[in-house]
């Protein structure tokens, strides 16, 4: 098989995919039928400890190739443990980097390859049956808006529940603060909304 030379990203890449780190909105999760039942996305999460940072500072590019076996539609990487997203564009003319919201411990975690399988812009958001049940003052149905938990966009993945989407609530990016699914500024899920297509590959480690 032959690939491509890679393409180091260029600083003007690198920042366009860093910038807003400090200052945006963060993560609101899609639940699978078998989340903490105490999880509320309709609540705003508690306060960390002092003694808890955003990892910012464990932000670094990185090369496709250990990945990925090429970058056929494009490809996505979630590093849990840095929290941070990465994509590279087919032709490797288009690199990002993004500060992300990670499952909140690895129970909750999925790790593997997955593939994105339907967008949607100004997603709306309904909960569970099992959701349901264990809190019955829910809402049936969140329209798109301020108060919705998927942000402003959505990418849905081949796996059942999990989607990287955008969030209006700001603390969480840079920690583990969901039940399952990938969060970006809302700013950011628009970028990744504009370059990822059906079939963009996913790799979550």
């Amino acid at each position: 098989m032959t690939r491509k030379p890679f393409l180091t990203p260029t600083r003007r890449q690198f920042l366009a995919g860093t910038t807003s780190l400090l200052a945006a909105p963060a993560l609101a999760q899609d639940l699978s039928e078998a989340e903490d039942p105490s999880y509320d996305p309709l609540r705003p999460p508690p306060e960390p400890e002092p003694n808890v940072v955003r990892n910012i500072s464990a932000f670094r590019a990185k090369d496709w190739r250990p990945y990925f076996d090429n970058l056929k539609r494009g490809a996505i990487l979630v590093d849990i443990d840095s929290r941070a997203l990465h994509y590279w564009s087919e032709d490797q003319s288009v690199y990002k980097l993004f500060p992300s919201s990670v499952p909140l411990s690895d129970d909750l975690t999925r790790r593997g390859r997955t593939r994105v399988v339907r967008k949607v812009e100004g997603p709306g958001w309904a909960p569970t049956p099992n959701m349901r049940k264990r809190n019955p003052e829910w809402p049936a149905y969140i329209p798109p808006g301020p108060d919705n938990p998927l942000g402003t966009h959505a990418l849905y993945l081949s796996w059942k529940y999990y989607r990287i989407h955008g969030t209006h609530d700001t603390r969480k990016i840079g920690r583990r603060s969901s039940n399952g699914c990938i969060g970006l500024y809302n700013e950011h899920i628009a970028q990744l909304f504009e370059l990822a297509r059906n079939g963009t590959q996913v790799l979550l480690i």
